[in-house]
């Protein structure tokens, strides 16, 4: 009785893997569908709040792609669980072949700015539609530029 209910318990999560993976899938291929972004970074201010930190980021974000993009949204992230700080809406359109800058603040646990900043790159998950109303969530790293404020 044990050996048939592990066999079903393991034949569900390999169905639930494979619907995951599947959705997973379908996703990545809409984003690369309409979406073409890279970008880079730095910090142009960083304030001390207690037990938290805020930053400045400058972002030049370059979009690659055939068609406007129009960013809805932007979570810095560090781990798969974003601080509550790390989002931020907006609304700006990067033209195809063309770059923008545009300065975000974000806020982070003092620590995980401190682990953060002594990396090379960061990394934001930016919302995206394109002009037929298509949206996606793209994942883009961010290269440092030199020159950004001292930690």
């Amino acid at each position: 009785w044990i050996f048939h209910m592990n066999r079903r318990i393991s034949q569900v999560f390999s169905l639930l893997a494979l619907a995951g993976f599947f959705i997973f899938s379908i996703g990545l291929a809409q984003a690369n569908e309409i979406s073409h972004l890279s970008g880079s970074f730095k910090v142009v201010q960083k304030t001390d709040l207690g037990g938290k930190t805020r930053v400045r980021l400058e972002l030049q974000l370059s979009n690659s792609g055939p068609s406007d993009l129009l960013v809805q949204r932007l979570t810095l992230v560090r781990s798969l669980h974003p601080d509550k700080g790390a989002h931020r809406a907006c609304s700006l359109t990067v033209h195809p072949g063309a770059s923008l800058s545009t300065t975000q603040e974000f806020t982070m646990p003092r620590s995980a700015y401190s682990q953060w900043s002594r990396g090379k790159h960061a990394t934001v998950l930016v919302a995206v539609e394109n002009p037929r109303g298509r949206k996606a969530i793209e994942v883009v790293r961010l290269n440092r530029i030199s020159g950004g404020k001292a930690d």
